[in-house]
């Protein structure tokens, strides 16, 4: 302090003004990041959980946070490019016109489109009916491929293309979601590297470095003191269980192994019967609840429940068979990691895979093009007049359904089964005690919604509106159930395996999003009858159809680098590239293992040296 007090003298007044400056800036700018953490969403709830249950149920609350503001901007960017240019023009703001252009060489047929909104006097109960099913008075609204048939809107002296805006939104929402996902699901590989490299040395950061003294609450102590304990705890057991697999005899991994391809054959026959089940039931829906709606046949109960009837059993599906996963895992004896990854493997290839086949199966009957009188259209008009508001319909749908779902689970079964194991002391009561809260099931609930919502946007633009608000109210129904309803998961897991596995079931789950938007855009025929894409065969022409219009050298340019001259090079390149950073980060954990190497050598060496010297002066 002295030689600063001394060097502080002799500074002129500039650069002394220029010295406390630079600290008040420090100072300030450290202020406002510890105060900008208050308005992060939910930071002190999940803070609070995660120094109460662990890192491991708080990785799962910070997912959620992830998808609600992750869909937010879904919602933002659908909103401003597709659907408040609409407004705009409605209510001739800015001098706005809407621009129709007539259909040019289609069937009269094919432009026939009747939706069934709600006309007369309407009861109550159809307008809840309609709110569930997406039908009546909602197929009508913006909240539906349908409602979008615009050419093109007139802002005082630009015309926006309406088509071109909705399929680029499109992209860019599918693109900042994966960029987003791939770029926190680098960060936590990075930090399960750094922890699989050596676990001492992660021990000895959690003991010696994991305490942050800048905390001065008690309550805040408190918390982080938790949070290492579970930390601790969730490495201990899971060496502990490594060190029991190590120790296994040839009859145990004979046993072990045996067992564990049993099981895994009861679980391909359970996937491969709910496959099934989702299929017929599709079918059964498709066929009989447009049929009805066309010819008023049915009471609103049964099609409503008709309509329901994929929901229904994918939903019984999603809540079979994970607990039947969850109780065959328990004899195949993994670490707690492993189990939750391989347990959510297997989860996945139900809820995910069964909305695969819900499409496949809409598809199917879309496509189904056995009489003549279709062939005009290309695609069943007789049944879908507009099949892309039907398939963003049947996603509303599912998205309504698991939000019922999500409420009545915690009301009906979570909450009187904790009111009997406090009340009742029968021991068939206590043996099955309150429910544990199993973070795979609850990832894969809301990973299950967000696929929906990936596919759905296309065909219904405002439904990541719908998943941001669903999403805020099942975080505040899900601390509930974890504070009041349910005890933590027994075996304690770590919060930077968890966050990067479920970002890595996400982004499989986004990637099976792409493959049903695709084939929408690029290979089924687009509804002639409504949409902003009933003037092209598929709603890809708008690509190429716009490209026209650029300048012959542009155009050249765009088309080359859409050819298969130009892509065979460029995925030729980016392999090489790819290839080279995976050799360089080998070679650096080559160097970081010498150089660990090196330091055990050279601490070896010191101690022999130091005892040397002892001996010498004895």
């Amino acid at each position: 302090r002295d030689l600063q007090q001394a060097d502080a003298e002799h500074l002129s007044r500039w650069k002394k003004w220029k010295r406390s400056s630079r600290k008040s800036l420090k100072k300030a700018l450290s202020e406002v990041k510890g105060l900008s953490s208050y308005l992060v969403l939910w930071h002190h709830d999940i803070h609070s959980i995660e120094g109460k249950f662990g890192t491991g149920i708080q990785s799962y609350f910070s997912f959620l946070r992830f998808l609600v503001l992750l869909n937010f901007i879904m919602f933002i960017f659908m909103f401003s490019f597709v659907t408040l240019p609409i407004i705009i023009s409605k209510y001739e703001i800015f001098n706005s016109t809407i621009a129709y252009i007539s259909p040019k060489k289609i069937d009269d047929n094919c432009t026939i489109y009747e939706p069934s909104g709600n006309k007369g006097l309407v009861y109550f109960y159809t307008y809840l009916k309609d709110l569930l099913s997406g039908t009546g008075f909602l197929e009508v609204t913006s909240l539906f491929y349908g409602y979008y048939t615009i050419d093109a809107v007139w802002i005082s002296l630009m015309r926006y293309n309406l088509p071109l805006a909705y399929l680029l939104a499109t992209f860019a929402y599918l693109a900042i979601s994966l960029v987003w996902i791939i770029k926190r699901s680098m960060e936590g590989f990075m930090q399960n590297f750094v922890h699989d490299a050596d676990p001492f040395q992660s021990y000895c950061n959690k003991v010696f470095a994991g305490w942050d003294f800048c905390i001065t609450d008690p309550n805040a102590a408190r918390l982080k003191h938790r949070s290492l304990q579970c930390e601790l705890q969730a490495d201990l057991q899971e060496e502990r269980l490594k060190q029991k697999i190590a120790e296994r005899t040839m009859i145990e991994k004979l046993r072990i192994y045996s067992l564990r391809i049993f099981i895994n054959i009861i679980v391909i026959a359970i996937l491969s019967g709910c496959f099934y089940s989702i299929y017929r039931a599709t079918v059964f829906s498709q066929e009989n609840s447009n049929v009805s709606i066309r010819n008023d046949t049915r009471t609103d109960s049964a099609n409503l429940l008709v309509q329901y009837l994929p929901s229904i059993v994918i939903t019984l599906a999603n809540f079979i068979g994970p607990l039947i996963f969850s109780f065959l895992i328990g004899f195949e004896e993994y670490t707690p990691a492993f189990e939750i990854k391989l347990t959510l493997m297997r989860c996945v290839f139900v809820r995910l895979a069964s909305i695969g086949v819900l499409l496949f199966s809409l598809w199917s009957q879309i496509s189904n093009c056995s009489t003549d009188k279709c062939k005009p259209c290309g695609y069943n008009y007789k049944l879908y007049p507009c099949w892309e508001s039907d398939v963003g319909q049947e996603m509303y749908r599912l998205m309504v359904f698991d939000f019922i779902v999500i409420l009545a689970v915690p009301l009906f079964v979570d909450y009187p089964r904790r009111l009997l194991v406090t009340h009742c002391s029968w021991k068939i009561v206590q043996w099955f005690g309150l429910k544990e809260f199993g973070i795979s099931d609850n990832v894969l609930e809301i990973i299950y919604g967000q696929t929906i919502c990936w596919i759905g946007t296309f065909f219904s633009p405002l439904l990541p509106a719908i998943a941001t608000i669903k999403y805020f109210i099942v975080f505040y129904i899900k601390k509930i159930v974890l504070v009041h309803t349910c005890r933590p998961p027994a075996k304690s897991i770590r919060a930077s395996s968890s966050n990067s596995f479920f970002l890595v079931v996400l982004l499989i789950g986004l990637i099976l999003a792409f493959i049903p938007v695709g084939v929408s855009i690029a290979r089924i025929p687009s509804s002639k009858a409504c949409g902003p894409f009933r003037n092209f065969n598929t709603s890809w022409e708008i690509i190429p159809d716009t490209i026209l219009t650029f300048p012959t050298g542009l155009q050249q340019l765009l088309f080359g680098m859409a050819s298969e001259a130009f892509a065979v090079p460029f995925c030729m390149v980016a392999c090489i590239v790819m290839f080279y950073f995976i050799a360089l980060a080998r070679a650096h954990k080559r160097v970081v293992e010498q150089l660990r190497e090196q330091l055990v050598l050279d601490s070896r060496d010191k101690m022999f040296l130091i005892r040397k010297i002892a001996e010498a002066q004895r």
